[in-house]
């Protein structure tokens, strides 16, 4: 089999493969074959009828198609073991010469992984956060138990519209000194700070009086459900009828043995600083761990090809839809929701992917110099994993892996988490 490597921009290399005649005519056999297996010719069993009866039936096109899917891929697989190439994303295929009794030419546009030179990733230092934890930190926690107990209680006479209040207020919004459609609301009940309302709203009746008018100048937002309306400036003018202030329950002994299962306001305190404790903890460790494995990566030296990054994002792209799918939301609904567009959605997810790809690469090349291996019981344990989490048996969670062709990528990603462990193993204290 005849090779020629041609580089090209941006790290990627043309393979020109040419399959010598024997083993494309081979194939080709192999292909009239089958179509002979899967189609009915009038007077012949299937499976005998002469080659150029079913040449003749189906064209000797359909035939060459058949032949190229059963060769170049072997061909292919074969030139990237012989040439040492891993890939780094997916090629893209070109047939340039397909017919019978010459060789078959192909070329193949690959980007192969690029090389890693390592740099420290054992015993890289990362400095351990100290976890505090502030009588006000532990305060706020509880005036949040004591928010679920608040009531609401009539503002004194003199009273202005605060953040956290409810108030009740008519409502009537113009666009250009037009009123639209759905812009007024009698006694309309709305908790300050809620953002229940168009952006800019709210913040603007705080200070108001009861009984008070005040003109609200805000801008409905680029994706908003009405399209007559998103992105247009208007005013609404908005008359505050009556404030309600939250009147939280005083932290008392009392307070506490109604609202959990202790006694005293100081047991409350304690246990719930002893939980912030733990809680901020266990979050520094894992901030470290990771520092320490993008510290490792940092170090090595590489340079990751574009399409690389692409085929990145395209995934990325794909597991949103994905997730979108499984809530009943189309991926048109979202990007109009967020205010985007796929060339922002795309640009906005490069640097995460690039870090990502980055990652990966240095994570297999610690891996391949520690000789790191995954073991069919870390495999199954892994698959085990996966049925519990997705409520299905290991028998369903294989099958999908198979039909998916994902089972590589499994793993893969248990060999970058061992690796990544062994980081974290041997961080410097």
């Amino acid at each position: 089999m005849k090779v020629t490597k041609e580089n090209l921009e941006n790290m990627e290399m043309a393979l020109t493969v040419e399959v010598p005649v024997e083993e494309w005519e081979k194939a080709i056999k192999q292909a009239i074959n089958r179509v002979a297996h899967s189609i009915n010719i009038p007077g012949f069993r299937k499976g005998k009828a002469p080659r150029s009866i079913i040449e003749r039936t189906v064209g000797m096109d359909a035939v060459l198609d058949e032949a190229y899917e059963i060769c170049a891929p072997d061909a292919f697989d074969k030139v990237l073991r012989e040439e040492n190439i891993e890939l780094g994303a997916y090629p893209r295929f070109e047939r340039i010469t397909a017919v019978s009794g010459q060789p078959l030419v192909f070329k193949a546009v690959i980007v192969p992984k690029p090389p890693v030179t390592l740099g420290e990733y054992k015993g890289v230092k990362v400095e351990k956060k100290d976890v505090e934890v502030t009588e006000e930190e532990v305060l706020k926690h509880i005036d949040r138990m004591r928010e679920r107990k608040a009531r609401l209680v009539d503002a004194a006479a003199d009273a202005v519209v605060a953040r956290g209040d409810m108030v009740t207020l008519d409502f009537q919004g113009f666009v250009d000194d037009e009123p639209f459609e759905g812009g007024e609301g009698k006694d309309y009940p709305l908790s300050i700070g809620s953002g229940a309302f168009i952006p800019g709203f709210e913040d603007q009746l705080i200070g108001v009086a009861a009984g008070g008018e005040k003109d609200v100048e805000v801008t409905f937002p680029e994706n908003y459900h009405a399209e007559k309306l998103a992105g247009r400036p208007a005013v609404f003018k908005c008359k505050v009828n009556t404030i309600k202030h939250k009147e939280l329950p005083e932290l008392t002994d009392e307070f506490v043995r109604e609202a959990s299962t202790f006694q005293t306001v100081d047991e409350l305190k304690n246990d719930v600083r002893e939980n912030l404790i733990r809680q901020g903890e266990a979050q520094a460790k894992q901030e470290r761990e990771e520092a320490a494995v993008d510290k490792a990566v940092e170090n090595a030296t590489l340079e990751v090809p574009p399409r690389m990054v692409e085929d990145r994002v395209n995934q990325m792209i794909e597991s949103l839809a994905s997730r979108l799918e499984s809530q009943g939301l189309k991926f048109e609904q979202y990007l109009q929701y967020a205010g985007t567009d796929m060339a922002r959605l795309r640009e906005d997810y490069k640097e995460t992917a690039l870090k990502s790809v980055k990652a990966d690469l240095v994570l297999e090349a610690i891996s391949k110099q520690e000789e790191i291996t995954v073991t069919a019981e870390e495999i199954e344990a892994e698959i085990g994993s996966m049925a519990k989490a997705y409520n299905a048996t290991p028998a369903q969670v294989k099958k999908i892996i198979r039909e998916q062709g994902t089972y590589g990528g499994l793993v893969a990603n248990i060999g970058r988490r061992k690796t990544a462990k062994l980081i974290i193993d041997n961080m410097a204290e």
